[in-house]
């Protein structure tokens, strides 16, 4: 059967709202995979954004003059600041205010929104098939619940190699494709080039980087309010194990890489560096100001044996649409711009966007640019489709949780593995605070 058109789908979802007589009234109505539209009205789409995604708002209402939009900038819920939770709880205890579309720097939204009736689901008639097969694979597996998607991924956040191709080249060394070949290169450059570093674990999103991509088990989401911790299994130990061998030879910072002691002391020796996909826009260009012609890319080190790739992932916001938005095709239009237009993601966006079209356009300008030693597309593109998903997204912060446990002791001069144990316990009542049912394996 031919694929009905987005209108065509927003219509018949429409329909639904004269068959459940909702004429009156100013709530939609959620319950499992159904969903029923609050009234549709005209009026403003009301749009909330962070600063960085200001300027997306302002090009689609430069695109679309006829559509008015009433664009209002807030934190995007920076650092897990809780801010759009804490005003939807609000919202739904007066029966107004909620915004129609709505973008978050937090993956982990969908995991109190869909239960608190906020989001609305977009794959029951919102958006076509075709939009949503557009987006790299696994891409919006933080927005989807038993089947049903509730956000659309704004960009992504894999984890590559960065590295100096300039002092590869100039001292003889190979980029390395194992871990094993990762930590040996870490320990020569140690006694070789004393000061330079091959990575740094001084950063709350560490785990992030190096545990996710090395397939640690400490975060499996396993249902709407269940996780399962393993942190201190063997794929967990492993990797703790080779940052350690790294830091005590040098060549592994324990500072942040945002932080002034770094940028003053280490910036201009990096030879890798593993990270998110915006390093080298944010970081190294940006931050570093690291001339032009010396960083590369190469994708992520790999256990030897496994036969699955993988990379982990910092970051990459989310866009919503509220399920009581009262002008669902202005936003569901907003929404598919915003996430797929060459206009915005493939020409402006500062990070890899999440649909795969929108990332060619962005990969062609990042290689015209000439900043980059020779071509980041393949690593980067690779690693879109590499992300691990035994990784979860939960209502709370693993990144609060490793600052809190993990990041003191390693200050303190302890190692990784031997503070394990403390991160998984505090996982676990992290988790449990939050309501969730854990289990260990």
């Amino acid at each position: 059967m031919q694929e009905r058109t987005r209108p065509a789908l927003l219509a018949s979802l429409l329909a639904l709202v004269l068959a459940a007589g909702c004429g009156s009234g100013g709530g939609a109505a959620q319950s499992g995979n159904s969903f029923t539209p609050a009234p549709q009205t005209g009026g403003a789409l009301t749009v909330w954004v962070d600063s960085t995604r200001m300027a997306a708002a302002q090009l689609y209402q430069q695109h679309h003059p006829g559509t008015k939009l009433d664009i209002v900038s807030y934190d995007g819920d920076a650092n897990g600041s809780n801010y759009l939770q804490t005003k939807v709880s609000l919202f739904n205890r007066t029966g107004d205010g909620w915004p129609d579309v709505v973008f978050s720097s937090q993956n982990n939204e969908v995991s109190w929104a869909r239960q608190a009736g906020f989001t609305a689901p977009l794959n029951k008639g919102l958006l076509p098939q075709s939009t949503l097969d557009g987006f790299a694979p696994g891409a919006n597996d933080p927005c989807t619940v038993d089947g049903t998607l509730y956000c659309l991924r704004n960009d992504l956040s894999q984890t590559v190699l960065w590295y100096n191709a300039t002092l590869m080249q100039r001292w003889g060394y190979r980029v390395p494709a194992t871990w094993p070949e990762y930590q040996a290169l870490g320990r020569k450059v140690a006694t070789e080039h004393p000061g330079y570093l091959v990575g740094a674990a001084g950063d709350t999103f560490t785990p992030e980087i190096y545990l996710w991509a090395g397939k640690c088990g400490a975060n499996r989401i396993t249902g709407p309010k269940a996780v399962t911790v393993n942190a201190t299994g063997p794929e967990c130990t492993r990797m703790a194990e080779l940052l350690d061998s790294l830091v005590a030879a040098g060549s592994m910072s324990t500072s942040s890489v945002f932080s002034s002691d770094f940028d003053k002391n280490s910036a201009h020796k990096i030879l890798l560096m593993p990270g998110p996909s915006w390093y080298g826009g944010s970081l190294f260009k940006e931050t570093f100001k690291t001339p032009a012609g010396q960083i590369a890319v190469a994708p992520m080190p790999q256990w030897p044996g496994d036969p699955s790739p993988s990379a982990g992932n910092v970051g990459g916001g989310t866009w919503l649409v509220s399920a009581h938005s009262h002008h669902l095709e202005a936003a569901t239009d907003f929404l598919t711009w915003v996430t797929t237009a060459d206009d915005y993601q493939g020409k402006s966006a500062p990070g890899y966007p999440a649909h795969r079209q929108a990332a060619k356009t962005w990969l062609a300008n990042q290689a015209s640019s000439g900043y980059y030693a020779g071509d980041i597309a393949g690593p980067l593109q690779a690693a879109a489709g590499q992300v691990w998903p035994g990784w979860g997204y939960g209502q709370f912060s693993q990144e609060a949780i490793w600052a809190a446990t993990v990041t003191p002791g390693l200050t303190a001069g302890k190692t990784i593995v031997s503070l394990l144990p403390a991160w998984q316990s505090a996982i676990e009542n992290y988790a449990r605070s939050t309501g969730y049912a854990v289990e260990r394996p």
